[in-house]
């Protein structure tokens, strides 16, 4: 049987999904993406509101080593698909390309809604069929694809299968993590699914909290043992998230989940020497508030002084009764106290997924040959700036071309 005349099912309408579905229509293969939305390609809708960053410009050892435990797994479809091929694709589709100054690389146009419709086109133009309104819910007795639908439960018979689900953030927008207890039946070892690039509650006091809600803290610089970062955290009404918080998130969340909490401290100047502030906070107040004293000696902005408040009072102590030296050292490492992990609903991606053993070189899953996963559903994490769209276009591939082999073989 020729490629053309067999058909291939391609579960998620992501950018997993979609990416081995191009693949496997310009192999000549039929294909039929199936989702469960009315729509494709919610969430990367949802990742490109605020800016859509694709992929990130530093040197490729550099990135690949944001994948932590999972960059040796992620690496050879990586290289296969690196940043640049990623802005040569989306230039491909009318969508040029730009690195920003963190070095994050962004379309110009900014959207991820130009990218989605040019890329819909193509897809449509090489008769690979959108399936929505789809819900998977496994496999028949005839080992059938079983779909729900507004007209019931549908059975469909796929040469191969390219699995490309997601994971359980954000599943208003179809990744709800579900996928896991049917492949776990199946005898496939799943990672639990775990908030990745989420806030940690805090128990802020309430005029704190009521107070400095939604109020960034820039500039100022994150510690958790041995790991640090540079950027800002935002004041949450049940906790901290943001940028820098998100980079540390991994750590932060196993320490929580060990120990039941974990102290993030924070550096509200972090260029500042200790000895020149001490200086600078030794001045006289005069007749000033200690608040706008703080203010002026030490460039110190309301939220940051708050912070400092809020510190002071759970050790029990007044801020206004700290040496210049003690206030100084606080300062530069403010204790916060994380008492938990935002829920995985309300984080950015997921931890936690197909255990990587349970896959071959070509993304094909041992026990279910024929059967192919990509994308946040495989157990791996990154933070943000690039690198969860890249390994999700570069899985999607990965599986795209090895479902591609196993069909022609």
């Amino acid at each position: 049987m020729s490629s053309s005349s067999k058909n291939v099912a391609v579960i998620g309408a992501g950018p997993a999904g979609l990416m081995a579905a191009e693949v496997l229509a310009q192999g000549g293969v039929t294909v039929t993406v199936y989702d469960a939305m009315p729509s494709a390609g919610r969430k990367f809708l949802m990742a490109g509101r605020g800016g859509l960053n694709l992929t990130h410009s530093e040197p490729l050892p550099q990135f690949l080593a944001r994948y932590r435990e999972a960059m040796p797994h992620l690496k050879t479809a990586i290289e296969a698909f690196p940043p640049q091929a990623l802005c040569d694709w989306s230039e491909a589709l009318g969508q040029e390309t730009f690195v920003g100054s963190s070095g994050r690389v962004f379309p110009k146009a900014f959207k991820a809604s130009p990218l989605l419709r040019a890329w819909l086109r193509r897809l449509d133009a090489t008769r690979v069929k959108l399936s929505l309104r789809h819900r998977w819910i496994g496999w028949d007795e005839q080992d059938r694809l079983r779909f729900q639908t507004s007209d019931g439960v549908v059975a469909v018979e796929a040469a191969a299968t390219v699995l490309a689900l997601g994971g359980a953030s954000w599943p208003r927008l179809g990744s709800d993590g579900t996928w896991a207890e049917t492949l776990a039946a199946k005898g496939v070892k799943i990672s639990s699914l775990r908030s990745a690039n989420s806030g940690f509650t805090v128990a802020w006091s309430d005029i704190f909290r009521d107070r400095f809600e939604g109020q960034p803290l820039k500039g100022v610089t994150l510690t958790f043992g041995e790991h640090s970062i540079r950027g800002e955290a935002i004041v949450t009404r049940a906790g901290i998230e943001g940028g820098a918080i998100y980079a540390l998130s991994a750590e932060l969340r196993e320490a929580i989940l060990c120990d039941g909490q974990a102290v993030l401290n924070i550096a509200l100047r972090p260029d500042a020497v200790i000895s020149e502030l001490t200086a600078k906070l030794s001045a006289a107040k005069g007749k000033q508030s200690f608040s706008n004293f703080l203010r002026k000696a030490a460039n110190l902005s309301p939220v940051a002084i708050g912070l400092l408040q809020e510190a002071a009072k759970a050790s029990g102590t007044l801020l206004a009764s700290l040496s210049p030296a003690d206030l100084a050292h606080l300062i530069q490492a403010v204790p916060v106290r994380l008492s938990g992990v935002s829920p995985i609903a309300r984080a950015i991606s997921t931890a936690g997924g197909i255990s990587f053993d349970e896959l071959d070189d070509a993304f094909m899953l041992r026990r279910l040959p024929g059967v192919f996963a990509a994308g946040e559903m495989l157990d791996w994490e990154a933070p943000t700036g690039g690198y969860l769209l890249q390994a999700s276009f570069a899985t999607g591939i990965a599986a795209g071309r090895g479902a591609l082999n196993y069909l022609t073989a």
